[in-house]
């Protein structure tokens, strides 16, 4: 059953393999059925892994299809939002385990997906991740715990991405707003309304100013960095911390400038 369930999900895009969909979400749910069925045995990896890719990738599409998921007992969640009913069914699973893997994959694509987007969030969104499940791999949590970590961190990231209406800075500015706010002393030291400034101000500086291939001339990056380091110094950012805020702030305009028009 799971190397027909591997080949029809590399094939699932063909019109032979749209033609069997239904047989084959059929074994699907008679597997799933069984294995929950039996009494003490858990899934294993190829198991987790697969109740994972059929949740992410819905490789089955049809409403009388029962797949692996909701054989397991857990219904098929919004991601793009992981909102509070699909997390709340995650705590309250019996399957905590399964539960976790889920949350921790789901996790993961998220933060990848907008790795470029804001460097700094995904930096700090990754390292909470990897610590929350290094510590139970060490059992200094357990999977209950771990779990409502995960929730907990899943919120926020839905937060993070939210912060646009709230702050009144678009997602780009959000980006560089990070950026300067990473170390807590310049937040202290220049407030909140200062540092949106400055983060208006570099966004619209260095669209006007990169170049396509900037990133790869040595002269174009280096007028680009005393251009941010004037606007910082300009605004007051504290000047023992100028260098790394440059050098995050580039890095954060190089990942972000591929979706700028350039001209």
């Amino acid at each position: 059953m799971l190397n027909l369930s591997k080949a029809y999900s590399l094939a699932s895009a063909s019109d032979d393999a749209k033609a069997i969909r239904e047989e084959v979400g059929f074994f699907q749910a008679i597997r799933g059925a069984l294995t929950k069925s039996i009494a003490g045995s858990g899934l294993g990896q190829q198991d987790k892994d697969f109740a994972i890719q059929q949740l992410i990738s819905r490789a089955v599409i049809s409403t009388e299809i029962v797949d692996i998921f909701k054989a397991t007992g857990i219904a098929t969640p919004d991601i793009s939002i992981l909102s509070d009913a699909f997390l709340d069914e995650l705590q309250h699973n019996e399957r905590k385990n399964l539960a976790l893997e889920v949350l921790k994959k789901l996790l993961n694509d998220s933060i990848k997906s907008r790795s470029n987007s804001n460097i700094t969030q995904t930096k700090a969104f990754t390292e909470r991740l990897e610590n929350a499940v290094a510590r139970y791999h060490t059992n200094a949590i357990t999977t209950a715990e771990v779990l409502q970590e995960l929730i907990e961190l899943a919120k926020q990231i839905r937060e993070a991405r939210a912060r646009g209406e709230e702050t009144g800075l678009s997602d780009d500015e959000i980006a560089f707003y990070d950026a300067l706010a990473e170390n807590d002393s310049a937040v202290q030291v220049l407030g909140d309304k200062k540092l949106k400034l400055i983060a208006h101000e570099l966004l619209e500086k260095l669209k006007a100013n990169v170049s396509i291939d900037w990133a790869r001339k040595a002269g174009a990056r280096a007028r680009l960095r005393l251009l941010v380091k004037k606007i910082l110094k300009t605004y007051g950012y504290p000047p023992d911390l100028q260098d790394e805020a440059v050098k995050i702030v580039l890095q954060q305009a190089e990942a972000l400038c591929a979706s700028w028009d350039l001209g």
